[in-house]
């Protein structure tokens, strides 16, 4: 008894660390692009246009693969789809520093891929094998993905110009991370025959795309994307417009992801022990409102950190609620598979069109009025879309 006990207990742990190493390379290979994208279109001599579709690419995979995750895994499991997906994310990885632009286009999409099946498959993994810490479980790996992601922002400079090592390696060396996943990921692979599920788990005739509930879900994990790459995109530019130099802006640009941790940790295990969740997605729409207005207006760069900081915690909580509703309003790892598939396909869509459309607003406009305007009546539609998705209810019913 007392070795099967010591056994499920190395078990638990291998899990815990397999879904924190794959969390762990869900955002590096896209957000360690910005930070050195003027660099790579020099050395490529692409247009700004070329330039700017490396970002919005990954989100058109994430829009296309995410129905396809689901289905996938029905079919050999859900550990061995992970893996596949760290595996296509390497190649990716690797494909992008062949030094021309079209292997650079080849390998992001690869790179969208393989993040796309860990983006969609890990909240219904979460769901099956350890439902009773649902919400731990999903604030882990929802805080290790916006940590790294932040890191990877954080670092590619110092990476390609302090190191001096070339844009080449400074994306190749977020590859450490695929491999380290993949070796912690394959003691999983011999539950992956028990794991694995059909479509008999689901309601029988009843599709997650004709529940209006589903569809709250990925409007508002559509909409909190949008206003995330927006002002990922463009929030430097707009504080540089407030007066904030050009270093200012880069790190306000880090910490406000970082600032975003604690939230994103802790608004998982706030919403499993709620009735409802509405109460938190009231929360969030404050943060958010009151930093962009901050944003609108301008003012003393310390009332703009203020805001930042605000953005930021928005940007957490909401992004930890929007994966924690996938597993709060599923019954069985199938039906979290396809909510989460729907949520991200459509969503992502959503999403992709942020960065593009606020730069164009901007473009016609020759200034941030207009473009923050609109964030902020995203921010009230994702507030609509929320008190929705917040209700005490199932998809399935």
């Amino acid at each position: 008894m007392g070795d099967q006990k010591e056994k499920e207990k190395v078990l638990s742990g291998l899990l815990v660390a397999g879904v924190i190493c794959i969390a762990a390379n869900l955002r590096p290979a896209i957000t360690s692009v910005g930070p050195v994208i003027g660099t790579i279109r020099h050395s490529l001599h692409m247009s700004n246009a070329q330039a700017g579709f490396i970002t919005t690419l990954p989100l058109l995979a994430f829009a296309l693969i995410s129905p396809l995750a689901p289905k996938l895994a029905s079919q050999i499991g859900q550990e061995l789809t992970l893996l596949l997906g760290i595996v296509i994310l390497f190649i990716g990885i690797l494909a992008r520093t062949a030094g021309n632009a079209a292997m650079l286009y080849i390998g992001t999409a690869f790179v969208g891929t393989g993040i796309a099946i860990g983006n969609v498959l890990l909240p219904s993994l979460i769901k099956h094998r350890v439902p009773e810490k649902l919400g731990l479980m999903t604030s882990i790996y929802t805080t290790v993905m916006g940590g790294f992601a932040a890191l990877a922002s954080g670092v590619s400079v110092p990476i390609v110009d302090g190191l001096g090592l070339g844009w080449k390696w400074g994306l190749l060396v977020w590859g450490i991370l695929s491999v380290l996943a993949a070796l912690v990921w394959i003691p999983q692979l011999r539950r992956h025959a028990r794991v694995k599920f059909s479509a008999h788990q689901e309601t029988p005739g009843r599709s997650v795309w004709l529940s209006p509930l589903a569809w709250q879900v990925t409007l508002f994990l559509g909409l909190q994307s949008f206003l995330f790459y927006s002002t990922i995109a463009w929030l430097a530019e707009i504080m540089v417009s407030h007066g904030a130099s050009l270093v200012a802006a880069g790190w306000m640009v880090s910490i406000m992801q970082f600032v975003s941790l604690p939230a994103t940790f802790m608004t998982p295990i706030w919403a499993e022990r709620m009735k409802n969740q509405i109460p938190l997605v009231f929360g969030i729409t404050i943060f958010y409102l009151c930093g962009l207005t901050g944003l609108l207006y301008g003012g003393h760069m310390f009332w703009m950190w203020i805001c930042i900081i605000l953005i930021g915690i928005a940007q957490g909580a909401s992004i930890s609620l929007a994966l924690a509703f996938i597993g709060l309003r599923s019954k069985t790892a199938t039906e979290a598979a396809n909510l989460s598939g729907m949520s991200q396909s459509a969503g992502y869509l959503v999403a992709a069109a942020g960065p593009f459309l606020i730069g164009w607003l901007y473009d016609r406009a020759h200034n941030w009025h207009m473009p923050v305007v609109i964030m902020m009546i995203c921010g009230i539609l994702m507030l609509a879309a929320g008190t929705g998705a917040g209700r005490n209810k199932y998809v399935s019913r």
